[in-house]
């Protein structure tokens, strides 16, 4: 690819600069598998030069991780030792603070063929024992985001047609398309967006809004109820230390939290979805009062319904968002098989816990708070995408009137 290198940089100084935004004097941990390497060493170097103390690197193997969830017993895959999460706590407790980026180069079907209710136990039980650290992330305490770039796995996934290096080419072309690199000035071309993002986030908050209704001619017709003071929310978020990051690039998406009991009716996923590894097709999903009363899948079925039995709150949802289907992703005709950037293709849902920066102050409130306004509680946050080309969403707000937000899939406001 012509000036790759240079993309690369590019790519790098963003995704460390303005999506995880270390400061001065912070400790940057970066999680990454091996092909990730050539990305994070220029991450290592850009986080360096804008003043981190120190840059640590957690490496993983997508092999390594097969072997051990196929062969490893339950019981040892899930003796989980006080430092794995100290060694994030450390930092975070210290005077200099943490950040964390995350660098996704997976295999989307990693764990394709392998007990699926041993994998979700497992999962389950890593994602109850990072709770303390969980904490941090899912109130913004601390900085965090993350990105991604091509392995061969994935590129094949994609790209069955090509072979492995064109395929990867042909990725990391659209990886630093929809990333808005390829012009080589990612950093105002997303402050336009950025921009953008925060003028609608701005007209829904504006609104008002009890309720969202989403139609499409493949039978969804779902209507989400608000929490309580809820906010909308888009792209940046800022940490309870004043830093702006961005959790998620790219990102297309203006969302909220809905509230767990006022959920209902039936929605149909429009793009498969990847969970702990393994594939979930053509779904689709019933709600009433909140829950999920019936679900099927084309493919995925029994797994999709281990998602749903993870706890209490699995069944509920803690985030709506609204991403037209004009956004880059969509446009670019690619499924990623990767929620980082499918999720920013077509407006999704979340399956689990609701982010407490989408209600007032919210980071500042107990959980119990947090359930008097209707933000779910969950061990898991899972989104899956459910916006169509024909998508017609329509606000009701809390003053009565009701107003058109999409129309053909993208926005009218």
């Amino acid at each position: 690819m012509e000036n790759f290198d240079i993309l690369l940089k590019k790519y790098a100084d963003f995704i460390v600069r303005v999506g995880v935004n270390p400061q001065p004097g912070q400790t940057l941990i970066i999680n990454c598998c091996l092909e990730a390497a050539p990305l994070a060493r220029l991450c290592v170097r850009s986080a360096y030069e804008a003043g981190a103390r120190d840059v640590l690197v957690n490496w993983s193997d997508n092999d390594v991780s097969r072997s051990r969830m196929e062969l490893g017993s339950e019981e040892a895959l899930s003796d989980f030792k006080s430092w794995q999460l100290r060694r994030y706590l450390d930092y975070a407790e210290s005077e200099g603070s943490v950040c964390v980026l995350h660098i996704h180069a997976d295999d989307p079907e990693v764990y394709a063929g392998l007990d699926g209710a041993k994998i979700s136990r497992v999962n389950a039980g890593q994602r109850k024992f990072m709770a303390p650290w969980r904490e941090y992330t899912m109130n913004d305490r601390v900085q965090w985001s993350i990105a991604a770039m091509p392995s061969a796995p994935w590129a094949k996934k994609m790209f069955p047609e090509l072979d492995e290096a064109a395929a990867v080419e042909k990725l990391w072309k659209l990886i630093f398309d929809v990333c808005r690199v390829t012009n080589g000035d990612p950093v105002n071309e997303w402050k336009a967006h950025l921009d953008r993002l925060t003028d609608l986030k701005n007209k829904m908050n504006a609104l008002d809004l009890e309720s969202v209704h989403f139609e499409s001619a493949n039978g969804t017709d779902l209507t989400v109820g608000i929490a309580d003071k809820a906010t909308w929310e888009s792209a940046a978020s800022v940490s309870e230390k004043g830093v702006v990051f961005l959790p998620n690039i790219p990102t297309e998406e203006v969302f909220t939290a809905p509230h767990k009991d006022k959920v209902d009716g039936i929605v149909y996923g429009t793009k498969p979805y990847v969970f702990n590894g393994q594939l979930i097709k053509g779904f689709h999903v019933t709600f009433k009062d909140g829950r999920v009363v019936e679900h099927g899948a084309e493919e995925g079925a029994e797994l999709l319904g281990q998602l749903l039995d993870t706890d209490e709150g699995a069944r509920s949802i803690g985030e709506v968002a609204l991403v037209p289907a004009s956004s880059p992703i969509n446009r670019s005709g690619a499924l990623f098989y990767s929620t980082l950037f499918d999720e920013n293709a077509a407006c999704h849902i979340a399956f689990g816990a609701s982010y407490p920066g989408t209600t007032e102050n919210g980071t500042r409130l107990s959980k119990n708070e947090l359930l008097a306004r209707g933000m779910n509680q969950s061990t898991i946050h899972e989104d899956v995408m459910v916006g169509a080309e024909d998508s017609h969403i329509t606000g009701k707000c809390r003053d009565g009137r009701t107003v058109e937000l999409f129309r053909d899939g993208v926005w009218v406001l």
